[in-house]
């Protein structure tokens, strides 16, 4: 006999948390472009936070900054999609998963791959902001 409700929120957030650090650990093995992207996106929120990782930036944000930043991904990753620049949409869906999973940090397995996500993202931070360094 078939089940007729619907799957539980936080569980379809574990299944997309899950893909979007599996495709992130790949990406930052394979394509530097892609890592510049995230650490770019991630350089410029923080620093218009006062923050010095992505990590401190999103404790930093009001509720007020979370919505709007939440609703700001949503509309420019679609846009970026649509056009077919996929790089700085993939930044994009990473940071805002980053930025849901910190909503849902009473869910063990959320906050652990929450903290995982915010450790790629910060790497690319680094390795972005070195890369800017060498050009000077």
């Amino acid at each position: 006999m078939a089940h007729d409700h619907a799957p539980d929120p936080q569980d379809l957030f574990r299944r997309h948390l899950a893909e979007v650090l599996a495709d992130l650990q790949q990406v930052v093995a394979d394509d530097g472009e892609a890592v510049a992207m995230i650490g770019s996106l991630a350089t410029e929120l923080s620093s218009t936070l006062g923050a010095v990782s992505w990590g401190a930036a999103k404790d930093a944000m009001s509720a007020a900054n979370y919505d709007e930043l939440l609703q700001s991904f949503e509309k420019k990753g679609n846009a970026l999609h649509q056009a077919g620049q996929t790089r700085q949409a993939y930044a994009v869906q990473a940071l805002a998963t980053s930025l849901v999973a910190a909503t849902m940090r009473g869910d063990r397995v959320i906050a652990e791959g929450e903290g995982l996500l915010d450790a790629l993202i910060d790497r690319a931070v680094v390795l972005y902001r070195r890369h800017l360094a060498s050009l000077n």
